[in-house]
């Protein structure tokens, strides 16, 4: 899964824009840490932009390094240490035990790097990243590829020749019908990584269709016929309408996507059920999220909205539905 989605954002439209940026980009972790190896955030002039590496409390000398990175055009590699109990106790502390080490990449010295980011954007494939102790960066997906050599200082760790971090292409997810809950949920799967297409044609939720990444104008039918192009991994049906919804079903039945979710109790989707065929009910029943989202409690859209994010997060992550 991928959650890259909002730094790597970030930091094209730093790129395309030529704005003083730097990526950092977890090269290794020891011990307990907020992140991961691969885990990246985007930091300018000012500090922080998008992404975190701890709970807020390793930002600010992170954002000290990255200016120093922007300013001299140089690759930057820091090491935060916090294993010591001198350094869990001071008042300063994140409270973990852990080492980060950091590669700090300048953007301007990365031309091509939007080109890239939009690749990946648009699902060509998983993005490719090698950076390597000398200076040389490396970034590939699908069949393009750049390289850059930048000036840089000796590691501040032992040797490590070079790193290599592979970010798979982001999720995609169909949303048949707009509704109460799109106001929040397609914000949500966004910021979790997510990219949306939203096949609505109803004029009164058209504007809450246009928060989804793309929106098609068109029948379900038609809606699933595009699928192919758009690449999703997963659908979503929820029309709040009975007739729609079983057409987005029916249609859906023939495809091999291995998530669809539907909107609404136990009741309603054996009437729907009724009348699919019963090859249809046989494609769908192995596959069908329903009623769609996770237990939670809570009534009213914001909840039915957190409820079907979660699920979605908890099926991305290979942890079945997370029931």
């Amino acid at each position: 899964m991928s959650v890259h989605r909002h730094v790597l954002e970030a930091s094209a439209q730093a790129s395309e824009a030529d704005t003083p940026a730097a990526l950092a980009v977890v090269v290794g972790t020891e011990g307990s840490t907020y992140v991961r190896r691969g885990a990246m955030a985007l930091f300018g002039e000012a500090g922080p932009e998008a992404g975190w590496l701890s709970g807020g409390c390793l930002e600010p000398e992170i954002a000290l390094r990255a200016k120093q990175a922007i300013d001299a055009a140089r690759l930057g590699w820091m090491e935060i240490d916090t294993r010591d109990d001198e350094d869990l106790l001071s008042g300063s502390a994140p409270g973990c035990r852990g080492r980060l080490r950091i590669a700090l990449l300048p953007l301007r010295a990365l031309p091509g790097w939007s080109t890239l980011v939009q690749a990946w954007l648009r699902r060509e494939g998983e993005l490719r990243l090698q950076v390597h102790a000398e200076g040389t960066v490396a970034a590939q997906i699908s069949g393009r590829h750049s390289d850059w050599s930048l000036a840089t200082d000796a590691l501040p760790w032992p040797a490590m020749e070079m790193v290599a971090i592979r970010v798979p292409a982001p999720s995609a997810i169909a949303v048949f019908g707009a509704g109460p809950e799109t106001a929040m949920l397609l914000p949500l799967l966004r910021q979790l990584g997510w990219m949306t297409l939203v096949v609505e044609r109803r004029q009164r939720w058209l504007p809450a269709a246009a928060l989804g990444d793309r929106t098609l104008d068109a029948t379900p039918q038609v809606g699933v016929a595009a699928l192919g192009e758009a690449r999703v991994d997963a659908a979503l049906v929820m029309h709040h309408n009975f007739e729609l919804d079983r057409e987005a079903l029916a249609a859906l039945a023939a495809t091999d996507l291995p998530y669809i979710g539907l909107l609404g109790p136990h009741r309603r989707r054996d009437d729907l059920f009724k009348l699919l065929a019963a090859h249809e009910r046989e494609r769908l029943s192995a596959r069908l999220h329903s009623p769609v989202g996770l237990p939670l409690g809570g009534q009213g859209p914001e909840a039915i909205a957190l409820s079907i994010a979660a699920q979605l997060q908890a099926w991305r992550a290979g942890r079945g539905d997370g029931e």
